[in-house]
């Protein structure tokens, strides 16, 4: 079984929670419905499960009055075998973006507390006008993505000690032994083609075959094309899935900024704009706004109308490109723009899952743009990345112009630090 950080993070939720449901959101096939029942039969005695997706008519039991007791009810009408018990029963709803009134149902729940409840879902946002209302207060939320880097490590057979051992390089900022570096640069390129997709990875795991791999990776991209065919409206389905192709194409841009005219011709925002919500509702992809300047707090900076668009699991972007570009990365051997915006996307990928929020900064004056920021205590750190060993100019310059407290470049070489620059190898993103 995949050892996953989010079970942690549910057992304090059980530990801490005070009438309040917990909500987990996050693209489908990240592995939410596996974990959460893992850890239901785990921890409670008694475990109730429903699918509004695959069993669409227990939508029936939140017809109706909401109050508790007659959810229970119905609950124990159309579930066999089902049992009560008080302060040691989970009820898992599942795919709740399909069952609105559920959702709302969840401060009655909440409110009621004898029993706990996790609700989980993807295209949540979708489905808030169908809402009666949103249960704020009475719910947490929490959001889920594939396996990190760090995740992939313990599946692939690194234990804590192991990333412990290597987190000591970063702490201490001294060279790692160059045959270990190169053992977990082969493992960061495995992971950008294999990614952190659960059924992926354990494809991946029992044939040890990439091939297999990717096509396990393109059944899932299938299944997200099925998902904007039975979500979407059909007056966007198809601008929807031609907005999410493109991002091989956008990141492939010496300039990795969205435009829509790489979607089509007569790409705009006006046409495209709720398409991209759309994908962001999905949690397919996340979006990354340019500020007009790096100054805390970052937020206040942000030109919404510049972003850039990054897929939420670096296999699945990879595949993307096709099995070919895949073998091109694990050897090393991979040319020009798209190299650069794959590896931007992998350290995006890296830093979100460690729950950062990243802008990034390119003024008007010049070319020179600096990858990712983040705040750390007031202050603006900078993020560059490269895919390869490099002059790093903009970090440079961005350097002596705002005076950050430290800057990090991440590179495919080893640590080294010059006065406020902070070098680093790509795999060390799971340590920022």
């Amino acid at each position: 079984m995949l050892k996953r950080k989010i079970y942690d993070r549910l057992l304090d939720w059980k530990e801490t929670k005070s009438k309040e449901c917990l909500l987990v959101k996050g693209a489908r096939q990240v592995g939410k419905t596996f974990i959460i029942e893992h850890f239901g039969k785990e921890n409670y005695n008694s475990y109730i499960y429903i699918n509004f997706y695959k069993n669409p008519e227990h939508k029936e039991i939140f017809d109706g009055s909401l109050e508790a007791d007659e959810i229970y009810k119905r609950i124990s009408l159309y579930l066999d075998h089902v049992r009560f018990i008080e302060h040691d029963t989970l009820i898992f709803l599942d795919e709740i973006q399909d069952c609105p009134n559920a959702r709302t149902a969840l401060k009655f729940l909440a409110i009621d507390d004898r029993y706990d409840v996790i609700a989980s879902g993807s295209l949540l946002g979708l489905h808030y006008k169908e809402m009666a209302s949103i249960p704020v207060g009475y719910e947490r939320t929490m959001e889920m993505f594939s396996l990190d880097f760090e995740e992939f490590l313990w599946a692939t057979g690194k234990n804590d000690q192991a990333v412990s051992a290597l987190k000591e390089y970063y702490d201490n900022k001294t060279k790692v032994p160059e045959m270990l570096h190169t053992q977990f640069i082969r493992l960061l390129r495995e992971y950008m083609v294999v990614g952190g997709m659960p059924e992926v990875l354990n494809v991946f795991l029992k044939t040890n075959n990439y091939q297999d791999a990717y096509a396990t990776q393109k059944k899932i991209m299938e299944s997200y094309r099925e998902d904007i065919k039975h979500y979407a409206t059909p007056s966007v389905r198809q601008k929807i899935s031609d907005c999410y192709n493109s991002i091989p194409r956008q990141l492939a841009k010496e300039y990795t900024k969205f435009q829509y005219k790489v979607v089509s011709k007569d790409g705009s925002a006006r046409r495209y704009e709720n398409c991209l919500n759309w994908l962001v509702d999905a949690g397919m992809i996340k979006m990354c706004v340019n500020v007009s300047t790096p100054m805390f707090p970052l937020i206040a900076y942000e030109k919404p109308e510049q972003f850039k668009v990054y897929v939420t699991d670096i296999g699945l972007l990879t595949s993307l490109y096709g099995y070919d570009t895949q073998v091109q990365l694990m050897k090393d051997t991979l040319r020009g723009p798209a190299k650069g915006g794959i590896y931007e996307n992998l350290v995006f990928d890296m830093l979100i899952k460690r729950g950062f929020d990243l802008n990034y900064y390119k003024n008007d004056r010049n070319t020179q743009e600096i990858e990712f920021l983040y705040a750390d205590d007031g202050q603006v750190i900078p993020i560059e990345v490269k895919s390869k060993n490099g002059a790093t100019i903009s970090l440079n310059n961005y350097i002596a112009e705002y005076e950050p407290p430290f800057a990090y470049k991440l590179i495919s070489g080893n640590v080294g630090v010059i006065e406020k620059k902070i070098t680093l190898p790509l795999y060390m993103a799971m340590f920022i």
